[in-house]
């Protein structure tokens, strides 16, 4: 696990005097006080998610820092979508943990995702103790709480929650569950209750496509990661196929002309690969749309050296062109991928 220190000595690290107050005597020291120094460090979320609230971006993930990711999430903020700040005093900023109040999960803390119900209703859908869980906040920073520490379905494996509320006020739970390998399966969602309808759950997909099938690392069928959006009346599904620690993890599409499917993958998937984006393990993030309108695709990639358990931080503008049918085929502009930082003051 990649500790603090060694995140800071990353090759991307640099380090920049900033000024502040009056200037000082070349020493550092202005009338006493040392000229606060910022580190710019490469972002290290793995499951990132991406949220715009106001004119802020809001930064989160399962943490590759020491063992943060076995005590809840932290948040990042930005203007740009390029230098980060924790937006507080703290280097990292908790929005959600059990041991400031009361959440679900012991361990093992992924996969975060913001929903904003109202204006100051904010509801985080998490993972933990390999179970989906929903907390609730008045602003987007959190803390994010439960009433009662409780998971929406404890009864199975669950990880990897979506939160999609369709035009005419329905919500819907997509989630990866346990059994025969990792699938994502869809289900109704009481957001008043925290609870999905049983007997709507409904399986999403099957391994069907040749990118899906791992090649370098022997495990259980795995897909994970959806993220739906609605376009112009279409519904799509983004997920991740193969594990996180093969170095073809990638993400594809399905569409559906309803929210439960039946789903129809694109053809051209993958539309990010280590082929297409440049680096290896990349997968499983979250769309989001910018402040001018473009929509991007947040998502991880292996840290250096390859090394999968020290993941990082990318962004990649979406492409998106309509065919016959009036459905957009997806893809990404690989040449304006965006590497985040995190400016750390010391």
């Amino acid at each position: 696990m990649m500790t603090q220190l060694s995140q800071i000595l990353i090759l991307s690290a640099v380090a920049v005097s900033v000024a502040c107050g009056n200037s000082g005597n070349g020493n550092g020291d202005k009338g006493g006080e040392e000229t606060p120094i910022v580190i710019k460090q490469r972002i290290s979320y793995a499951d990132p998610t991406i949220f715009l609230d106001g004119d802020k971006y809001y930064l989160s993930g399962t943490s590759q820092i020491g063992d943060q990711s076995n005590h809840g999430f932290t948040v990042l903020v930005s203007d740009d979508l390029k230098e980060w700040t924790s937006g507080s005093d703290e280097t990292y900023r908790f929005i959600l943990n059990p041991d400031l109040g009361t959440a679900f999960g012991k361990s093992g803390f992924w996969a975060p995702q913001w929903f904003k119900v109202a204006e100051n209703d904010y509801r985080l859908l998490y993972t933990a103790n390999e179970k989906t869980a929903i907390a609730k906040a008045d602003k987007i920073t959190g803390l994010f709480t439960q009433n009662v520490a409780t998971a929406i379905d404890p009864s199975v494996g669950n990880i990897d929650p979506y939160l999609f509320k369709d035009d005419d006020g329905q919500y819907y739970l997509y989630h990866v569950r346990f059994g025969g390998g990792n699938f994502i399966w869809a289900a109704k969602f009481d957001i008043e209750t925290g609870t999905i309808d049983s007997k709507s759950l409904t399986k999403c997909l099957d391994i069907s496509q040749s990118w899906e099938t791992m090649y370098n690392y022997d495990r259980s069928k795995i897909m994970e990661g959806p993220t739906v959006v609605k376009w112009d009346g279409v519904y799509y599904l983004f997920y991740s196929a193969n594990h996180y620690k093969d170095m073809d993890y990638a993400v594809g599409y399905a569409t559906a002309s309803s929210p439960m499917g039946p789903w129809t993958k694109y053809d051209g998937n993958p539309i990010i690969r280590r082929d297409i984006v440049g680096e290896k393990g990349s997968g499983h993030g979250d769309i989001f749309q910018g402040k001018d309108g473009q929509f991007y695709y947040v998502y991880h990639v292996w840290g250096p050296g390859d090394k999968a358990d020290e993941r990082q931080t990318r962004i990649v503008p979406l492409i998106r062109k309509k065919n016959a049918d009036g459905i957009y085929e997806v893809s990404v502009n690989s040449s304006e991928i965006i590497t985040p930082y995190q400016l750390i003051e010391q």
